[in-house]
């Protein structure tokens, strides 16, 4: 099957397996149904031939009950149908996800490329019944020769894992989640945004998707990959935000989850930021909830002060999301020269900051342009980018889009 006639008849936003009442009503007709991959060199060989046998029963998946997949994808250099001068960070549906399933002790062994579009759970469902679930970030970008690179992604596997062990979750090893990204990406590559206009943002869950009445593990578990081309994470673009920062409320609490990515913590920090956008504000600065004097994080990144040669950001102990941008960012102002000193701020050190910026898979870098503290707004930069901030976000970026040589190895690159 052609390329062009793969990925250009999808619709993204089928229920992928329905009820058995509804199956015949939301299910693609069978002319525009795919099979399961096959081993092919453009994805890893771990994707197993899967061929519907009509002979034989088929395992009930609230995945892939009824769904089809196909035997092979090809490349097409033709980029989907965006406006990418106009891409924000907002849910752009694509062609392909991926599936893993294990049950409860078991380990994940088989994945598959499903079509995008709806998954169907129990109502009993441990995700939804007891959050118990994580999620990670990533992104692809599109070089001047047109391959596409990740940016660190064993990092993220790894992250999932501890994330995992925490939730009492099993969870992929390291390559399988690396190799489950790099299939998806290039089965989605005609979503990645040229050069300069954005990226693929890759989004990996784990949840426990078997049915659980009583507070317990779920019985069953589901790792799945889905992507969506992305612009800036913020209005502002790379232009300073404005943060407020919240000394009531609390993102995450010693002893905690909240040095892990797991889906809970996201929505802790819903009420504040809604209030916070309401009164003009781009985000929320977080306090420890002990002291209530030492910064944590935004709501979807980590901070960073800037006094001089020295850059400090809080130090991981547990209450603080361990972000893979800010370990990146903490490497390249160091191989700049700063002196980073990760250690407990102060919120009074905002007061005489030359700067302040966050980082984060989405955000890359931002840098903040003023941060209103109990009614008293403190503006940094004049208005405009610093200079530490927009030196270190030239060089990260151009590391991750392949414009400077990457002599830390961080990028893996698809062909």
């Amino acid at each position: 099957m052609e390329s062009s006639a793969v990925l250009g008849g999808l619709q993204p936003n089928y229920l992928i397996c329905p009820s058995r009442n509804a199956s015949s009503l939301l299910l693609p007709p069978p002319a525009h149904r795919l099979h399961h991959f096959s081993s092919s060199p453009s994805l890893p060989s771990s994707l197993k031939l899967q061929k519907q046998n009509n002979n034989v029963p088929q395992a009930v998946s609230p995945f892939s009950r009824d769904a089809i997949l196909s035997e092979t994808i090809s490349e097409t250099a033709e980029l989907a149908d965006v406006d990418w001068d106009n891409l924000g960070f907002s849910y752009i549906p694509t062609d392909y996800m991926y599936v893993m399933k294990c049950t409860r002790g078991g380990s994940f062994s088989k994945g598959e490329m499903q079509r995008f579009g709806n998954i169907e759970l129990s109502p009993s469902a441990g995700v939804l019944n007891y959050g118990q679930g994580l999620f990670e970030g990533l992104k692809a970008y599109r070089t001047e020769d047109d391959s596409i690179l990740l940016f660190r992604p064993e990092e993220n596997a790894l992250r999932m894992r501890m994330g995992a062990e925490r939730m009492c979750m099993p969870a992929p090893s390291v390559e399988q989640f690396v190799e489950a990204v790099k299939a998806t990406v290039l089965a989605n590559k005609r979503w990645v945004p040229p050069q300069g206009k954005g990226a693929l943002y890759i989004r990996p869950l784990l949840m426990g998707s078997g049915a659980v009445l009583g507070l317990a593990p779920a019985p069953e578990y589901t790792f799945l990959i889905y992507a969506a081309p992305v612009g800036n994470y913020f209005k502002e673009g790379v232009a300073p935000i404005n943060l407020i920062i919240e000394h009531e409320l609390h993102r995450a609490t010693p002893g905690g989850t909240g040095g892990v990515k797991t889906i809970g913590n996201y929505a802790a920090v819903l009420k504040a930021q809604s209030v916070a956008k309401a009164k003009g504000y781009t985000d929320v600065l977080y306090l420890d909830c002990v002291h209530k004097k030492y910064l944590e994080e935004v709501s979807s990144c980590n901070i960073f002060v800037v006094k001089g040669n020295t850059i400090s950001t809080p130090a991981i102990k547990g209450t603080i999301l361990p972000g893979i941008t800010r370990k990146s960012m903490i490497d390249v102002a160091r191989s700049q020269g700063f002196l980073v000193e990760e250690r407990q701020v102060a919120v009074d050190e905002l007061l005489d900051a030359d700067e302040v910026f966050c980082t984060g898979t989405a955000v890359v870098v931002s840098p903040v342009g003023s941060i209103t503290y109990k009614g008293e707004r403190i503006t940094y930069g004049n208005g405009g980018v610093g200079a530490v901030s927009q030196q270190l976000y030239d060089q990260l970026t151009s590391l991750q889009m392949g414009l400077t040589e990457d002599k830390m190895n961080w990028t893996v690159q698809l062909n």
